[in-house]
Parts: C-alpha cells; sequence; structure tokens
C-alpha cells in the first residue's frame, strides 16, 4: 500500500533515493522519532507511507525546522 501524504503533483515527489526513515528523520531534527511520525501522519510535514513504515526526506525535516513556531505548552480553548 502506498500512502502519500501532502498535496503535491507526481512531479514534485522525491526519488526514492532522497527518502530517509522516521529514525533518520528523528536523529537529523533532534525530536522523536514518534513526533516525527506523528507529524507525517497529520500532514505536518511531507511523508509517504510504504507498507507500515513512514519516509521522509532531510528537505522537508530543513523546511519544518525553518518554520517559526511557538515552543512551550498551548493554551487550553474552553467553549
Amino acid at each position: 500500500m502506498l500512502m502519500i501524504n501532502h498535496n503535491r503533483t507526481w512531479r514534485d515527489q522525491p526519488g526514492i533515493g532522497d527518502l530517509i526513515t522516521i529514525e533518520q528523520a528523528a536523529e537529523l531534527s533532534g525530536f522523536t522519532s514518534r513526533h516525527i511520525r506523528k507529524l507525517a501522519k497529520n500532514g505536518g510535514i511531507w511523508a509517504v507511507k510504504l507498507g507500515r513504515n513512514w519516509f521522509t526526506t532531510a528537505n522537508a525535516i530543513q523546511e519544518y525546522l525553518d518554520q517559526e513556531r511557538k515552543p512551550g505548552p498551548k493554551r487550553k480553548i474552553s467553549l
């Protein structure tokens, strides 16, 4: 089963040689592999699922790291 995460055309997809494992992405980013996997599943980073495993690219990780994020706990919103 091939599952691509993100709205990209086939021309924008990286080649197979560009793919890295979630564990490699965690080492590059300093985040846990669990956090990277969650980003992959939720569309926070470009990722592709091949069988049971998620893969991403170093470029996708760098794009994520370059984004401005507010660190720390998130506020709870009461409705």
